[in-house]
């Protein structure tokens, strides 16, 4: 009974970690927002009135978690008590019904330390320090499909399991300027400097399963960078070939891994009541030191006759009891046995395009609304979203947003309120507006945010 409920603690670990909220790069709901200090983040060509000192890592601070795999998907409410989606009360129709092919989660965290904007050199600068870590996973459909039927079929195939972190520090110079040759245009550009604190990337792209009834064979490949200074892989040895495999890893001390360099540029343009503007956002890219990377060494083939059935249900061998413990051994499952260190791995940041139109009311000037288009270019974690903004700015200090957005990771509702007085400035809004929560405060839909900055502006 023990094995069990390891067994469903562990996916239910996985879904609460994986619904952990982190602190995005910037909010969209505040790109056509008048007086918003941080526009200059998703595009750099956008100026301020004024100049403003950051609140030490609270002048931009955006708790944001995002996907298509819900905390829903995984739990379920049944006779008053909440079980994961492999609780026999969950009919197998109703929980893989929630699953596609493609199960993504991913969050971008970044703490502003400290920004400062000011006036200078014929344009609008910024300097910024920031930390910044990325977080993305995809899940096939047949693993949650081995969870919940078991060995119902005698062929799993777990295909293009995938995860990516990496975390590091930035040092950001901004700088726009109105080009008086052409009336209405706007440029500007954000050089990076980057430190590389750790980045792993985990490739589980095959594991194909054959039960039999007196064997079982499983063809794995798999591969694992990690590049984290003074990471070591852990070995534990598998008793049926006497070959040791990486079952783990530890970090016995700590130092920058990498170092990167990054541009943005952006462009706005001006036509009566019009204005359209586009910019490419993290161009570049960290060349992280010593990788430590393990792999299968190519597809291996595992044969074994551990797991055979019984079929009377006292057995100590019966079909319950096998799949029990089979599946308690499923972290062993790609056991990657051929490990080196090579001397450096680079890796390009996820780079992001914006698009946008704007329409300002010619007989009501304080109310405009905008279209923006957002697509994060990053390989298998790409993903692209449209948000329509209604901005209204009915006194000098005082600015709002309401906004629709659709994409990759569905449909939402999003707003910012933004208070701009001389010496002070406070905004508080959601890129995903939250929904219901479950008892734990724990969002049931992934895509969910909250905006919050202070900041004090100067002449």
């Amino acid at each position: 009974m023990k094995k069990i409920y390891r067994k469903r603690y562990i996916l239910g670990a996985f879904a609460l970690l994986a619904s952990i909220s982190g602190f995005s790069q910037t909010t969209y709901s505040g790109y056509f927002l008048d007086n918003y200090d941080y526009r200059f983040q998703m595009n750099p060509a956008y100026g301020n009135e004024t100049g403003f000192v950051s609140f030490p890592a609270l002048g931009n601070l955006n708790l944001n978690v995002h996907g298509n795999l819900h905390v829903s998907d995984i739990f379920y409410n049944r006779n008053g008590k909440t079980v994961l989606f492999t609780n026999p009360n969950v009919s197998e129709g109703e929980a893989m019904k929630k699953f596609g092919d493609k199960n993504r989660l991913g969050t971008s965290e970044k703490i502003d330390i400290l920004t400062v904007g000011f006036k200078a050199f014929g344009g609008y600068n910024s300097v910024s320090l920031g930390a910044i870590a990325n977080l993305d996973v995809s899940v096939p459909g047949s693993f949650f499909s081995l969870a919940k039927e078991g060995i119902t079929n005698s062929t799993y195939e777990i295909e293009n399991l995938f995860g990516n972190a990496n975390a590091y520090a930035q040092i950001a110079l901004n700088h726009s300027r109105d080009i008086k040759q052409v009336p209405g245009l706007r440029v500007g550009a954000s050089l990076k400097f980057l430190v590389g604190v750790g980045n792993f990337d985990f490739h589980f792209n095959d594991a194909k399963l054959d039960l039999g009834v007196n064997a079982w064979k499983a063809r794995t490949n798999a591969e694992v960078y990690a590049s984290v200074g003074g990471f070591k892989y852990k070995f534990d040895q598998n008793e049926n070939t006497g070959k040791d495999y990486v079952s783990g890893g530890e970090i016995d001390s700590f130092k920058p891994q990498g170092f990167g360099m990054a541009l943005d540029l952006g462009a706005t343009y001006e036509w009566r009541d019009l204005k359209f503007s586009a910019a490419v956002l993290d161009l570049g890219f960290v060349n992280w030191g010593k990788t430590q990377k393990a792999t299968t060494n190519g597809t291996q083939e595992i044969s074994t006759d551990s797991y055979i059935f019984n079929a009377n249900d006292d057995a100590e061998n019966s079909f319950s009891n096998e799949w029990h413990r089979f599946t308690d051994n499923l972290a062993n499952l790609y056991q990657m046995t051929d490990v080196e260190e090579i001397s450096s791995y680079t890796r390009a940041l996820g780079a992001t395009l914006n698009f946008a139109g704007e329409y300002e009311l010619p007989y009501y000037r304080k109310l405009h609304f905008g279209l923006l288009n957002s697509t994060r270019i990053n390989g298998k974690y790409t993903w692209t979203q449209f948000r329509l903004s209604a901005n209204v700015r009915p006194v000098k200090c005082l600015s709002a947003d309401v906004n629709m957005v659709m994409g990759t990771y569905g449909v939402g509702f999003g707003w910012l309120f933004n208070l701009h007085v001389p010496g002070f400035n406070l905004f508080v809004g959601m890129d995903h507006t939250l929904g219901k929560l479950a008892k734990q405060g724990i969002p049931l839909n992934s895509n969910a945010a909250l905006n919050f900055g202070i900041n004090f502006p100067f002449k």
